[in-house]
């Protein structure tokens, strides 16, 4: 692991330790002051420390050498927490939509001031992390999803302490319900975003906000590069885009082969943070084949079985 993933680590490990802890408060808060507000809000905690733990568990991954069993390492592990994750916070936002619908038709008195309390410690909490994760959340991808989920979780102790003085000073206890399906809606709407991401990664779709066209278009536009095909583009996981490609090179670079596999690789990575990549030149059998292959199922034959069992 390099200098950078220890200090990234290190911050990640704070940001987790502080948002443990409000959950538990809030849970334990949540009980005690009977405020299903605070309860949801610690619903919302949960899904970002599950977030937290991913991108901390990438960048051990990431550390972690792929094997003859495993050649791309163990990467996907993190897209199939992601996608039990995002299965279970579904329940748990269908939980508190449910509850908050029964608190609407007859609400209950809430205890505002543990309630407040509480709500107070866990906006301090998030900033911290915030503050903790700020310094890495520009040029890291992985740790500006963790420093916006950190804030998506102060902005709802905000509205979950709001709701605690609209309460105490006015005994207006539908607020809380209120406020409880409103942070149910939002953990809905995160654990579709989860899910969505995780079949699309697990699906092997091309990365969103990814153009084909775009990526064989900057291909093209280097210098050797006669024409393309066959190309693929897919995720590993959340943070590791892969890609195959043939490319026909002009005839007077065959002998630079090495320079425009480079060149092709570093064009890649700079303009599309696509770092694995496997570069096959001239490919005689798929000259004025397709851009896109099509993947065809074949037999299996009998010599290639009994290897691996």
């Amino acid at each position: 692991m390099t200098d950078l993933d220890q200090n990234i680590s290190r911050r990640l490990q704070f940001a987790i330790t502080l948002t443990a802890v409000t959950l538990v408060a809030e849970i334990i808060g949540g009980i005690w002051s009977n405020s299903l507000a605070l309860l949801s809000d610690a619903g919302h905690v949960f899904l970002d420390l599950f977030a937290l733990l991913l991108s901390l568990g990438a960048i051990r991954l990431a550390s972690r050498a792929p094997s003859e069993r495993h050649s791309f390492g163990l990467h996907r592990a993190e897209v199939l927490a992601s996608l039990v994750n995002g299965l279970t916070v579904l329940l748990m936002a269908i939980a508190i939509l449910y509850e908050g619908g029964k608190r609407l038709i007859a609400p209950e008195e809430v205890k505002t001031v543990p309630m407040l309390v509480i709500a107070v410690v866990g906006l301090v909490a998030n900033l911290l992390a915030a503050r903790g994760l700020h310094g890495h959340a520009h040029d890291d991808l992985n740790v500006r999803s963790a420093f916006l989920h950190v804030l998506g979780d102060a902005a709802a102790s905000v509205g979950v302490i709001a709701g605690a003085l609209l309460m105490r000073l006015t005994g207006w206890y539908l607020a809380d319900p209120i406020i409880s399906i409103a942070i149910g809606l939002l953990i809905l709407c995160g654990a579709g975003r989860v899910l969505r991401d995780s079949l699309h990664i697990l699906m092997e779709g091309v990365p969103r906000g990814l153009s084909v066209e775009k990526v064989a278009e900057r291909i093209r536009e280097i210098d050797g590069v006669k024409d393309i095909h066959h190309l693929n583009i897919w995720t590993v996981c959340s943070h590791i885009i892969a890609l195959s490609v043939h490319v026909e090179v002009r005839e007077e670079y065959t002998g630079q082969r090495g320079e425009l596999v480079h060149a092709i690789e570093h064009a890649l990575h700079h303009d599309f943070h696509i770092t694995h990549t496997t570069i096959q030149l001239e490919c005689s059998t798929c000259n004025g084949g397709p851009l896109i292959k099509p993947l065809r199922h074949s037999e299996r034959h009998a010599d290639c079985q009994g290897h691996g069992h």
